[in-house]
């Protein structure tokens, strides 16, 4: 795979004819893998190289001034596009320049004169242009003008639409199973092991602390069974989102007891997957409570596997 930044300025593709996807495609959901796969599939049987054009950042940071949360980083957002068939990515920065660029503007300036996009793949709900003033219909409508084939890709349901917006929010609620069944994949958080207060290991039960690469949405404080990958190695693991009140700690925390595990990991990147909500954060009275609850949830975990 082939990543080029470029701006408006500095890139123009001459080597070959492009078949691109648009939108932010944060968490590669399964709706978002539908539309990336027909760009794939209709842009090989076309002789088009298969690209995505992607923001370096959210395009609500540029929009609203502050970073919001994410399903995935950019590096877990590449290596997904890669699995799925995506020869080049093509990021771009969205300042203020590309926002204030109409939809004729963008489909000129940006898919024709440097991408040399012959086909473009969107979702239903696409929004492009100045204050997102084009849509899907009206992305067809002038891509037909310039000789560009426009595919709109239908919504998927479950319940309701398949949309990060959505999966974000269940996330949030602790729904991680409903959440991980629209991604088709675990939710995941990669970071670093950093040293912690060592509560875990006086309690007999040591946990890695994680420090996340990116802003990632943090889901519902509590206890959750975890799948952690260390290297090329998986472990299940007991991952506590929270404050530890029962040390009148306020500080929040992402704490993983990698079970059956005893190696000294510290510095290291590891990735926690949730698999599902096991039960709240709770103060207890002491110690000994703690300890026993611990022990229920981690039997709880292994029972299951």
């Amino acid at each position: 795979m082939e990543i080029i930044n470029l701006n408006l300025n500095n890139y123009k593709e001459i080597r070959f004819n492009t078949a691109v996807a648009l939108g932010n495609f944060d968490g590669i959901h399964i709706a978002h893998k539908k539309l990336i796969l027909e760009m794939v599939i209709s842009g090989k049987k076309s002789g088009l190289k298969p690209s995505i054009l992607l923001f370096s950042a959210h395009t609500k940071q540029t929009l609203e001034g502050k970073s919001p949360s994410v399903l995935t980083s950019i590096e877990q957002k590449i290596e997904m596009l890669k699995e799925l068939g995506v020869e080049v990515i093509y990021k771009i920065d969205f300042d203020d320049k590309l926002r204030k660029l109409s939809p004729n503007q963008f489909v000129t300036e940006i898919l024709i004169n440097k991408l040399n996009s012959r086909l473009v793949c969107v979702g239903f709900d696409y929004r492009f242009g100045f204050k997102a003033s084009g849509d899907s219909n009206l992305l067809k409508n002038i891509g037909k003008k310039y000789g560009i084939n426009t595919i709109i890709i239908d919504p998927i349901y479950k319940d309701n639409i398949i949309s990060s917006t959505r999966i974000r929010k269940l996330i949030e609620e602790g729904k991680i199973e409903t959440a991980n069944d629209m991604l088709g994949y675990e939710y995941s958080i990669i970071g670093k092991v950093v040293d912690g207060n060592k509560v875990g290991t006086k309690l007999g039960f040591p946990t890695a602390n994680l420090d996340p690469i990116t802003n990632y949405i943090i889901p519902k404080l509590g206890i959750y069974e975890t799948n952690i990958t260390i290297g090329d190695k998986t472990y299940l693991g007991a991952t506590s989102i929270g404050t530890n009140p029962t040390f009148n700690a306020d500080t929040l925390k992402i704490e993983n007891h990698i079970i059956d595990f005893n190696d000294n990991i510290y510095g290291e990147m590891i990735k926690v997957g949730f698999i599902r909500y096991l039960r709240e954060e709770i103060k207890f009275d002491n110690i000994d409570d703690l300890k026993q609850q611990i022990n229920k949830d981690i039997d709880n975990i292994i029972s299951r596997n």
